[in-house]
C-alpha cells in the first residue's frame, strides 16, 4: 500500500494498517469516532497509536503526520472525536507551535485538543490550555493515563496532570506568602517581576517564566525602578528585601 492510501476500509479486526510511506490508520470498530494523532515522526505516532488501539481506547485511530494530511483524507474518515497533537522533545513556547494550536483549536472547534510533550513544566502547560488545549498529557505517564485523559477531554472535561495542579497549587500558596508586603506598592505582575530581580534573576528568565514578552518585563522593571525610587537592579533587590522585611515583621 503506497503513501497515497486514504484513511478507509474501517472494520472490527483491532489490527493495525500503515503505508509504506507512513501514512496510515489503526483500525478500530466500524461506526466509532476517532482519535486524530498528529505527529511528524511516523515511527512515533504508529507506534503510539497501535499502543493505544491496544488498550482499548473505545475510538478508532488516525495517526497523521500533518493537518493538511488530514484534510485530503477525511472525507473517508469517521467524524473526530479528538485530536492528540504529540510535540515530543519540543515545547509549546517554541517558535511556531502556540500558534499551530492555536490555529487547530480554532479550526476544530467542537472537537477537543490534547497536547502530548515530553516536558512537564507548568509554563508549558498553561500556554497550551491558554492557545485552546482541552488537555496536556506529559510522556512520563502511562499508556492507560493517556487513554483517561482523551476519553475525559473528548467527553468535555480538561485534564492535566497531577503534578502539575500540586506545583499550581505550591506556587500559587509561596506567590501568596511573598508578593502579600508587596500588594499595597505594586500590581501582581509587578511584584512578581520584582520578587524575581530580587532573585537575581536575568530578564530573559522572568519572561520565560512569567509568560511575559521581555520587552514587557522591561517596562514592569523600568515601572518599579520609578516607584522605588531605584537607579539599578541591585538597589531594586534591596528594597524589595527591605518592604518583606518590614511586612514580615507587621504581620508578626
Amino acid at each position: 500500500m503506497g503513501a497515497t492510501a486514504g484513511l478507509h476500509n474501517y472494520n472490527s479486526a483491532n489490527q493495525s494498517e500503515v503505508p509504506s510511506g507512513g501514512t496510515g490508520i489503526v483500525h478500530g470498530q466500524t461506526g466509532r469516532e476517532c482519535l486524530l494523532i498528529l505527529d511528524g515522526r511516523a515511527l512515533d505516532r504508529e507506534c503510539l497509536a497501535s499502543a493505544l488501539v491496544d488498550h482499548e481506547l473505545g475510538m478508532d485511530v488516525a495517526a497523521l503526520g500533518s493537518i493538511e494530511e488530514w484534510r485530503v483524507r477525511k472525507s473517508s474518515a469517521p467524524p473526530l472525536a479528538a485530536i492528540l497533537f504529540n510535540l515530543g522533545s519540543r515545547k509549546v513556547t517554541d517558535r511556531g507551535i502556540a500558534d499551530e494550536i492555536r490555529h487547530i483549536s480554532c479550526e476544530f472547534k467542537s472537537v477537543p485538543v490534547v497536547v502530548l510533550a515530553d516536558t512537564e513544566d507548568l509554563a508549558q502547560l498553561l500556554t497550551a490550555l491558554e492557545c485552546g488545549a482541552r488537555g496536556y498529557i506529559p510522556t512520563s505517564v502511562g499508556i492507560d493515563v493517556c487513554v483517561e485523559a482523551i476519553n475525559l477531554a473528548a467527553a468535555g472535561g480538561i485534564f492535566v496532570p497531577a503534578s502539575s495542579v500540586l506545583a499550581m497549587r505550591h506556587l500559587i500558596d509561596s506567590g501568596s506568602r511573598d508578593t502579600h508586603p508587596l500588594a499595597g506598592m505594586f500590581t501582581l505582575r509587578q511584584a512578581e517581576v520584582a520578587q524575581a530581580l530580587r532573585r537575581g534573576k536575568a530578564n530573559k528568565m522572568i519572561a520565560y517564566e512569567l509568560n511575559l514578552r521581555e520587552s514587557t518585563v522591561k517596562v514592569h522593571i523600568r515601572n518599579i525602578m520609578k516607584k522605588l525610587k531605584a537607579t539599578n537592579r541591585t538597589e531594586v533587590a534591596c528594597k524589595v528585601n527591605d518592604l518583606l522585611a518590614e511586612g514580615t515583621l507587621a504581620d508578626e
